[in-house]
């Protein structure tokens, strides 16, 4: 007997096995509630990272169409197989393909995950309670950076920069590991102190949210057919962390701020182009 076994990492889900495709959706819906009832008929089968409804083109009849993307692959090919042909939230049956085509952006790899959707998917394997984590170090590395930072050639700003370390454990799987963020920003000197204020309390939590997704980057999730989880810690020989009696101490490349957007907690945006499997 063969025992079903998928791979879920702490990355924007980009396989083309994990995203379904729906259409012939009544225009007499509106929008808001084909999101709420796809998301409520598919986060049945298991962790969603996106739902996204659209309006048929120009050409086409009027309607909707969406896509669902899946964490596990698994999981989307049993959304697809039970929900084609189904009515599901309407009066006629809908069409569910699995995507065949994937976009040429993402050969390159996928994107990290927000930090509100790494806690949501860390929340939906691993239980409310199955994580925890706790600040190692954050510290003020702005001296370390230079000093001074040219705006432009008429004006000069402070930068400001700080580095955190962040300890995730899995205490009921035995997995502890750390990331690392950095975060940096430029006060106007013509804004006053309030500015500067303002800006090292929110580079202070963009760090912080920054390590906490780095950590989860490492965490492996091997998710068995019957629904028990394991998890593995993936470690970079290469990188160098402090133990915890090494105060302040942070071991990073530098990492500009414009490589990290503060985390509002909506979907990350990616490009869609996809065509469907329409033989089964």
């Amino acid at each position: 007997m063969d025992i079903e076994v998928d791979l879920v990492e702490f990355r924007v889900p980009v396989e083309n096995n994990k995203t379904i495709f729906i259409w012939d959706i009544q225009a007499s819906l509106s929008e808001a509630f084909i999101y709420e009832a796809l998301w409520s008929v598919y986060s049945a089968f298991g962790a969603l990272y996106l739902v996204k409804v659209c309006p048929n083109a120009a050409v086409a009849a009027p309607g909707f169409y969406a896509i669902v993307k899946f964490y596990s692959s698994a999981h989307a090919s049993k959304a697809q197989k039970a929900t084609d042909k189904q009515r599901l939230f309407q009066n006629s049956p809908l069409k569910v393909r699995l995507s065949t085509k994937q976009n040429p952006n993402f050969l390159s790899g996928s994107q990290s995950l927000s930090h509100a959707k790494c806690q949501d998917l860390a929340n939906h394997y691993l239980g409310f309670n199955g994580w925890s984590t706790r600040i190692v170090t954050l510290k003020d590395i702005s001296k370390c950076a230079g000093v001074g930072w040219s705006l432009d050639s008429a004006s000069q700003g402070e930068l400001l920069k700080y580095g955190c370390i962040v300890e995730l454990t899995i205490p009921q799987h035995g997995v502890t590991c750390r990331g690392v963020g950095v975060t940096e920003d430029v006060v106007d000197p013509e804004k006053g102190p309030e500015d500067k204020l303002w800006k090292i309390s929110k580079l202070k939590k963009w760090a912080k949210d920054k390590a906490v997704v780095g950590a989860f980057e490492k965490v492996l999730l091997i998710v068995f057919g019957n629904g028990k989880v394991a998890v593995e810690c993936r470690f970079d020989r290469e990188e160098v962390l402090p133990d915890d009696n090494v105060e302040g101490a942070i071991q990073v490349n530098d990492i500009s701020w414009s490589e990290f957007e503060p985390d509002d907690g909506g979907a990350e945006e990616l490009p869609w182009d996809f065509t469907m499997d329409l033989s089964h």
